[in-house]
């Protein structure tokens, strides 16, 4: 059986430079805009930096009666904005096009809460528990992300980037899907953003795909992903159990097509279950007799019943 040290699911810089309701850049240059961000990146941490008094943000002036984000008014971006374009904004620098817009709030939504199995979750009620304010007990959970629970998206980044400099090298799409699962396999590791502990197919991350495509934002890194969950289809005997794309991968790939740096999708997943955690801490406070011993196997759902979204919900 394989190790799993990154295959566990978790459950900036300018990238598209149009305003919204301009001309839609495609997933090619957000994602080259972001391979430049972080080689500039890597220029300016090496360089000798002078000394000053002063230090600088690019990030938000604050002057009296005026808050500008990224150069824009903040009450102006009120009411016309969603919270995904907005976080974009502040994270890449510009605006989103509406359809980056659109791919990032999916993204978002995807990763909202998984239940009480995540250990980040666990973490959040455990501490709710004791009595501790519900700032803690958050607080609690963001500290058990880690490799194997919301890092996945950051490691299945960067090895997606390794087989993409595959095929610019000269190596075709399919057989450099079907290197990178080799070395996976020969170091005994599954590939990370494959594989999920319930999921044999991750609803989660078919519909991101199906997004991608729908806004023509499906990229180099979607496909290769793609590439490389059909190269795994014929190892399945190796791992013992199928190897679909987790949420992680289809986030990771989503992302770096978009232009992010690699900490920054991680960044993606964690303000994504940010409010998940808020709820499963102030539920346990609210809901639970204080100082309890918490088995996730011993819990039963009591909320609503399966319900479809209302028509005219896009």
């Amino acid at each position: 059986m394989p190790s799993h040290p990154s295959g566990t699911t978790s459950d900036g810089a300018p990238g598209a430079r149009n305003v919204r309701g301009g001309v839609a850049d495609g997933a090619g240059a957000a994602a080259s805009s972001g391979r430049a961000w972080r080689e500039g990146a890597a220029d300016r941490r090496g360089q000798v930096r002078a000394q000053s008094d002063v230090w600088q943000t690019s990030l938000t002036s604050i002057g009296a009666n005026k808050i500008l984000l990224r150069g824009y008014p903040l009450d102006e971006m009120m009411g016309r904005l969603g919270f995904a374009e907005a976080v974009y904004l502040l994270l890449m620098g510009e605006l989103p096009t509406p359809a980056i817009g659109r791919m990032l709030n999916a993204v978002l939504v995807s990763s909202l809460d998984h239940g009480v199995t995540p250990p980040s979750t666990l973490a959040a009620r455990n501490v709710a528990t004791s009595g501790a304010p519900l700032k803690d007990s958050v607080a609690a959970g963001i500290l058990a992300f880690g490799p194997h629970h919301g890092g996945d998206i950051e490691s299945c980044m960067r090895f997606l980037d390794g087989g993409l400099s595959m095929m610019r090298s000269g190596t075709p799409l399919q057989q450099a899907a079907d290197g990178l699962v080799l070395e996976c396999i020969g170091r005994n590791e599954v590939p990370p953003g494959f594989g999920h502990r319930f999921h044999t197919r991750d609803p989660r991350a078919a519909r991101l795909f199906q997004m991608a495509l729908e806004l023509e934002l499906e990229g180099e890194h979607v496909r290769l992903l793609r590439a490389i969950e059909r190269a795994l289809q014929a190892h399945e005997e190796h791992f013992e159990r199928p190897m679909p794309v987790n949420v992680d991968g289809a986030i990771a790939a989503v992302c770096a097509d978009l232009g992010f740096a690699y900490e920054l999708g991680n960044a993606v997943f964690l303000i994504s279950r940010l409010p998940g955690l808020i709820a499963h801490a102030y539920e346990e406070r609210s809901r639970q007799t204080p100082m309890r011993q918490i088995d996730p196997k011993d819990h039963d759902y009591d909320g609503a019943r399966e319900r479809r979204l209302p028509e005219g919900r896009t």
